[in-house]
């Protein structure tokens, strides 16, 4: 990939805004709650020149938390200060005012919360979790899911049913749990702007074992991919640690706005310090082999 030798960030080459294929219908929803469409925020020329991504009304309902968190000098401290907050705003340790009656699924039901979400998706994104994490993608992003224990382009298909039940039930009786999610993924992009504040994209690296589970639309004469993306995927910040998940190596230049969570963002929640949930979308990549 063409790259600006001192930033790191991509080329643009002649007329490439010309020929940039978008995102398929059958990819995409007419709707979404955020402030770009699916169609938009899911093609390549969004991977190329990308601009903040923000979910209807969470900046402005949260702006205290915000504000807060702008007088707070290092990252451990504005994470705690975050989790807190969640605690206090969801009444996650007080689950009887949220609402919580007394019953059979009573310890189900109190798990079910933003950071179960995370641990169970790095556990198993093909999981109930997962289910959940990729409807919500989808609701806030418009951006359909494309695999799930199985291809899902079959909307009459045993996966694609199984899919929609998981992730009806993992929300089923849940305290805001999707409000959660959009709460999680503005402090990302919060901590990422800090972090980040002259960059648009990280260089990230996902592992495969099957090319065929991943849609290619298109090889370039440069030897890069066009590749659409399931609509939430697992990357690495090592290009090491990719090579431990399959025989083909991924490389992308990730839009910041696209990164949902990474496991440094609240320390302590997962064991590693290298993975990135990242949403999906088209995207040009290189792909290598072991």
């Amino acid at each position: 990939m063409d790259r600006n030798r001192q930033t790191g960030q991509p080329l643009n080459r002649p007329n490439d805004t010309l020929k940039l294929p978008t995102l398929p219908p059958s990819a995409r929803l007419p709707f979404n709650r955020c402030n770009l469409p699916a169609v938009i925020l899911g093609s390549l020329t969004y991977q190329k020149h990308p601009v903040p991504l923000e979910i209807d009304g969470i900046q402005d309902f949260h702006a205290d938390l915000f504000r807060t968190l702008a007088g707070f000098p290092s990252h451990p401290e504005r994470a705690q200060r975050f989790q807190d907050y969640m605690t206090v705003n969801f009444l996650l340790d007080e689950l009887d005012e949220a609402g919580l009656t007394p019953g059979r699924g009573r310890k189900a039901r109190a798990n079910a919360n933003y950071p179960r979400l995370v641990r169970g998706w790095s556990f198993d994104s093909d999981g109930r979790e997962g289910a959940v994490l990729k409807r919500w993608v989808e609701s806030r992003f418009g951006l359909l899911a494309r695999h799930h224990a199985g291809s899902l382009l079959d909307r009459d298909g045993e996966a694609y049913q199984r899919y929609l039940t998981e992730g009806t039930r993992g929300l089923y009786a849940t305290n805001a749990l999707e409000s959660q999610l959009d709460l999680l993924y503005t402090y990302c992009q919060y901590e990422l702007a800090r972090e980040f504040p002259d960059r648009a994209h990280l260089r990230l690296y996902r592992g495969i074992n099957r090319m065929d589970e991943h849609e290619i639309q298109e090889t370039c004469d440069d030897g890069l991919h066009r590749v659409l993306f399931n609509n939430l995927n697992s990357f690495t910040s090592h290009r090491e640690r990719a090579d431990e998940f399959g025989d083909y190596i991924l490389e992308a230049e990730v839009p910041l706005p696209k990164v949902f969570f990474y496991n440094r963002l609240l320390p302590g929640m997962l064991k590693g310090e290298d993975e990135y949930v990242v949403i999906g979308g088209v995207y040009e990549v290189d792909i290598a082999t072991l």
